[in-house]
């Protein structure tokens, strides 16, 4: 296998696509691999939307002074609202994809855990001098309560809103088939959400089939779904997720 080709032949399912999964292909590509880009998952309005209008209003007004981003789907649903934060709203985003988001937005952003890109992370590196006050946290409808919990054991008034939802989406027969008959040899997981789409959608998984997970927070709920885990990415960037890969079938 050739060094600089260590993807040659293999065939990886991308399970997420607009410009995410739209650069992984083209890393997969250059190491020789061959992307298949499913996505299976997709994202939908709030069913409360005067509730999020309502938090975006006082965000706006000034009546938060933190506010906590955890994807950049979430900062896409800032900007389709017109949102403004204020100059005295500070802003914190769980991991660094975010934050490249938030200022792609034309957001600025004031802290971002180094060490851990998740919800415990972001909690437990949190500055020890900034632990007062309103946070607003916009999140998926599916979100786990670690942020909001954390953010209030801290001594933050966190409040939770619902800023979209998120839907399963079903991969095409084709690319069904080929994970069943293991023309598809890896399959790349980045949330919890998409491990348990996989679970659904495509198990049992051949005996060969890699399954790659990015962080070990994704791993963990991987295994929840009743997915094997091959390999991890122990940051959460896709250069981590595309090297565990590599480094599992290199190795």
């Amino acid at each position: 296998m050739s060094s600089t080709r260590p993807l040659a032949s293999w065939r990886v399912l991308v399970p997420r696509g607009g410009s995410w999964g739209d650069g992984v292909a083209a890393r997969l590509r250059e190491l020789g691999g061959i992307p298949v880009i499913a996505p299976m998952l997709n994202f939908a309005s709030a069913e409360d939307p005067a509730a999020l209008a309502n938090a975006l209003h006082e965000l706006q007004d000034g009546q938060f002074d933190w506010i906590v981003l955890t994807s950049a789907t979430t900062v896409d649903v800032l900007v389709s609202q017109g949102t403004r934060i204020p100059d005295g709203t500070r802003v914190a985003a769980v991991g660094e994809t975010t934050a490249a988001a938030l200022q792609l937005a034309g957001y600025r952003v004031d802290f971002v855990p180094t060490s851990d890109n998740s919800a415990r992370g972001l909690v437990k590196e949190w500055p020890a001098e900034e632990r007062h006050g309103r946070v607003l946290v916009p999140q998926s409808d599916i979100a786990e309560p670690t942020l909001v919990a954390g953010l209030s054991k801290l001594g933050f008034q966190p409040e939770y809103v619902t800023a979209y939802r998120t839907v399963g989406v079903p991969v095409s027969p084709e690319v069904a088939a080929d994970v069943a008959s293991g023309r598809i040899g890896a399959i790349l997981v980045t949330s919890g959400s998409v491990a348990r789409q996989v679970a659904a959608q495509l198990t049992p998984l051949p005996d060969d089939t890699v399954v790659v997970c990015i962080g070990p927070r994704t791993a963990f709920d991987t295994r929840a779904a009743g997915l094997p885990v091959h390999a991890i990415a122990e940051e959460r960037t896709t250069e981590a997720l595309i090297e565990a890969l590599v480094d599992y079938v290199t190795g």
